[in-house]
């Protein structure tokens, strides 16, 4: 009985000591850092792997430092133009010093949640329309830029943030849409205009080696004959090119009673007569 009591009184120390050893071990994860206090001071951090505190003296708080996604809900925004639109975001943010997103920040998740929505508001209101949807990629930096600067004394850096929808109201939507159907028909028109004018400097061009060599002349009229035969039954008539060349040189010379004529003794040249076949 009495070496019972004996070894009841060594075995219960024993476990009395392990559970208290027990009960100070603490495993760390990778990705993961414990910032420890030893009553209520900040003694240090304790890296990933297997970590001891002194039980009911020491309390450790695991800060996650693996890259956070967080939605922004929508926001009412007014543009800078006075237009009322909805965007929300998402923002990526990852822990960099975890003692100072437990010393410096009460809870930096719902910190930084509220600090993106704040910023969001505050850089979208001083763009217009037009910028928030043509110039995304610069609004994202600068709104990335704001909250990092921000974030920083948390010990939070923001890596990226991204405007994921902008809600329009139904009567801007319109406005938008026959704004781009009017820059359709602007571009279209240039485009015409545009291919007019080559066309005409391409005819001037042609006419200018035409009227060189008159045998081409004459080659693309034969060919234009060839070109209206083959769309159908047709009767042409071919009047050769001389022929129109000698009626036009005929129309061209002055026509009867013409010549001078003299009024007191003085020679005056009579007005060209109308071309034959003309009207008087």
């Amino acid at each position: 009985m009495t070496d019972l009591t004996g070894l009841l009184g060594t075995l219960v120390p024993i476990a009395i000591v392990f559970l208290l050893f027990l009960s100070g071990v603490r495993i760390v994860n990778e990705y993961q850092n414990g910032v420890v206090f030893r009553l209520g001071r900040y003694v240090g951090l304790k890296r990933a792997g297997f970590r001891w505190l002194i039980p009911f003296v020491e309390r450790m708080v695991i800060i996650d430092l693996r890259t956070v996604a967080r939605d922004v809900p929508p926001q009412d925004v007014i543009t800078h133009d006075n237009v009322s639109v909805k965007v929300n975001a998402v923002v990526y943010f990852r822990v960099i010093h975890a003692d100072k997103a437990v010393l410096q920040v009460e809870d930096y998740l719902y910190a930084t949640s509220q600090l993106a929505q704040t910023t969001l508001r505050a850089i979208l209101g001083q763009v217009e329309l037009d910028q928030l949807l043509s110039e995304r990629e610069r609004i994202n930096r600068e709104i990335q830029q704001v909250l990092d600067a921000h974030t920083d004394p948390w010990g939070i850096k923001v890596s990226n943030v991204e405007v994921k929808h902008i809600d329009l109201p139904a009567e801007m939507q319109r406005a938008i849409a026959r704004q781009a159907e009017a820059e359709r028909e602007r571009r279209a028109k240039i485009i015409a205009a545009e291919g007019e004018h080559q066309a005409a400097e391409k005819l001037a061009m042609a006419a200018d080696v035409l009227s060189r060599n008159p045998s081409t002349l004459q080659l693309r009229y034969l060919q234009t004959l060839v070109e209206i035969t083959s769309g159908g039954n047709h009767t042409i008539l071919p009047i050769p090119l001389d022929l129109l060349r000698m009626i036009g040189v005929s129309r061209g010379q002055p026509g009867v009673g013409g010549g001078e004529r003299s009024i007191d003794g003085h020679d005056v040249e009579d007005e060209e007569a109308p071309p034959v076949g003309g009207l008087s």
